[in-house]
């Protein structure tokens, strides 16, 4: 089975390099589903021109504004000028429905009392656990990231292809499960030297890449150091609008 990886938003959470939040959508025979939906990809989808109404999955790393903010202006406008059909599921860590509830409450104000024509479905995924959602196998395993978006990095089983993406998240022990025999691993690299806490930095991945097994590997959420050093990366580095097929 082949699957089209496009790079929706490879960006941090500032916009550093005019880059779009994370999104990352991925297609294979019969099913699009998105890695992440951060507060700007809606805008980045439009300038791609893909409807948001062809998405039929989100699965969420963690709950914090460059990687789920999206998700209520998606849902108000699937509701309103989209008029979506389609069923949609939001699949993420625990109290992903209660957080999504909270920030769609902070953002939009009074978006509550619009319910949704279309079937919507939230799954809340444990870690160390496979979970099939959407015909996909899906393992999340804890992150390195502030406790209170309860991280999680994911290794998505398409169909025989495996995709792995950090989330946001220090190097830990389960890092080389999530490559291990990947497809494509997708792995976020914020600075270029500077160590900042709860994230993954470059000189941990440059130190202890032979740790990941993946078949592909690239880089991404840069900040503005990695972009600046970029050049001196042998390993590939995202950018908006990139397409890898696997």
């Amino acid at each position: 089975m082949k699957a089209t990886v496009t790079f929706v938003g490879s960006g941090d959470a500032f916009g550093s390099g005019g880059r779009f939040q994370t999104c990352i959508l991925v297609d294979i025979p019969g099913l699009r589903f998105a890695i992440d939906f951060g507060a700007s990809s809606l805008i980045a989808l439009n300038k791609l021109g893909i409807r948001h109404t062809s998405i039929d999955l989100i699965l969420l790393t963690h709950i914090h504004a460059d990687h789920s903010a999206g998700i209520p202006q998606l849902l108000a406008d699937s509701m309103l000028g989209a008029r979506r059909e389609k069923p949609l599921t939001i699949a993420g860590p625990r109290d992903t429905e209660a957080r999504l509830a909270e920030t769609r409450d902070a953002l939009m104000p009074g978006m509550h009392v619009m319910k949704p024509k279309f079937p919507l479905t939230y799954i809340e995924m444990e870690t160390y656990k496979t979970h099939q959602v959407c015909g996909l196998f899906v393992t999340p395993y804890p992150a390195d990231h502030t406790k209170e978006t309860n991280p999680t990095g994911l290794r998505i089983d398409c169909g025989g292809k495996i995709i792995s993406y950090t989330g946001d998240g220090d190097w830990t022990d389960d890092t080389p499960k999530l490559a291990d025999g990947a497809d494509l691993m997708i792995c976020e690299c914020y600075f270029y030297e500077k160590p900042i806490r709860f994230h993954l930095n470059y000189p941990t991945i440059r130190d202890r890449r032979h740790e990941l097994k993946a078949k592909q590997l690239v880089l991404t959420h840069l900040g503005p150091e990695m972009l600046a050093n970029r050049h001196r990366v042998p390993e590939r580095c995202a950018d908006d609008g990139m397409v890898i097929e696997i």
